[in-house]
């Protein structure tokens, strides 16, 4: 376990989920945390516990990303504040799961403010911070769905392949820097993801693919602090998790053409649930990395 004791690390969307779960092992680090969320009477309940469990100071920052000026806000009560972020995790996000017509345009407007532009301004804003520092580490959640369209996830998916392609060459521009970049692609967690998403998205045999969030955030936060690796950009738990992907990545992405009912979907999603798991609770992890 990295020793992050007198290092700051900021995590969005740290409410629940993920985003929790990284608050949690970066105060196991030693750390001191600035926490965002929108959830205030959540974030002021782990602003308490942390401090309580592990004994660092913890921030917390009721924020809506979504809304004008909440990055420059929130880069203004820490850098602006003469705080440095040494560990950026731009966590916050949601997905939508419906017909891509069918959203509400508000919804997905809201959906990539905050998956892409939020994500986007925070990674320039205190990457370019830590470049002027000389290090720095960035931890952007993308997805396993970054690497191909995803029928009724479309915007999520989209947004998720905008969010790696970014990491991957911030990395190259940083690396001389001494700021690392890092894109964590998961596979389904099991979170509150699937409730905002809409209901059923995690019924059926996707039930058998999701992850268990302890292993996906030391998975990431493993790598993205570990010294000895150069250039390691974006990673995922499970390599048959990648090999089944770019295999198969057509008939992921084309089989729901084909597939209409239910039942027929919850089979093709168990049959990749069986395969993800297998690694996933082993704990194995993927590295995309460009040469």
């Amino acid at each position: 376990m990295a020793d992050l004791r007198g290092k700051t690390a900021l995590v969005t969307g740290a409410s629940s989920g993920l985003g929790r779960e990284f608050a949690v092992q970066l105060a196991g680090m030693g750390a001191e945390l600035v926490l965002t969320a929108r959830r205030e009477d959540r974030l002021d309940a782990l602003g308490r516990e942390l401090p309580d469990r592990f004994g660092v100071p913890v921030t917390v920052v009721p924020l809506d990303l979504t809304a004008d000026g909440a990055p420059a806000a929130l880069f203004e009560v820490t850098e602006g504040r003469g705080q440095p972020v040494d560990v950026l995790v731009n966590n916050a996000g949601f997905a939508t799961l419906a017909p891509f017509l069918d959203i509400p345009l508000e919804r997905t407007v809201d959906q990539l403010r905050l998956n892409v532009v939020a994500l986007s301004e925070l990674t320039w804003r205190f990457g370019r911070a830590m470049r002027a520092r000389g290090g720095g580490h960035i931890l952007n959640v993308a997805s396993f769905a970054g690497f191909t369209p995803v029928p009724y996830f479309a915007t999520y998916a989209a947004g998720k392949a905008y969010v790696r392609s970014l990491s991957e060459a911030a990395a190259h521009e940083l690396a001389s820097a001494g700021v690392r970049v890092c894109a964590l692609c998961p596979s389904g967690v099991a979170t509150e993801f699937w409730d905002v998403a809409g209901d059923g998205a995690a019924g059926g045999g996707v039930q058998a693919a999701l992850a268990r969030p302890e292993a996906v955030v030391a998975a990431g936060l493993r790598i993205l602090l570990m010294a000895s690796l150069t250039m390691r950009v974006a990673l995922m738990p499970g390599l048959v998790v990648f090999l089944v992907l770019m295999l198969l990545q057509y008939p992921l992405s084309a089989c729901f053409r084909f597939i209409k009912k239910p039942f027929l979907r919850n089979l093709w999603g168990m049959f990749f649930g069986v395969v993800f798991q297998y690694l996933l609770y082993r704990e194995q992890i993927f590295i995309w990395w460009i040469p």
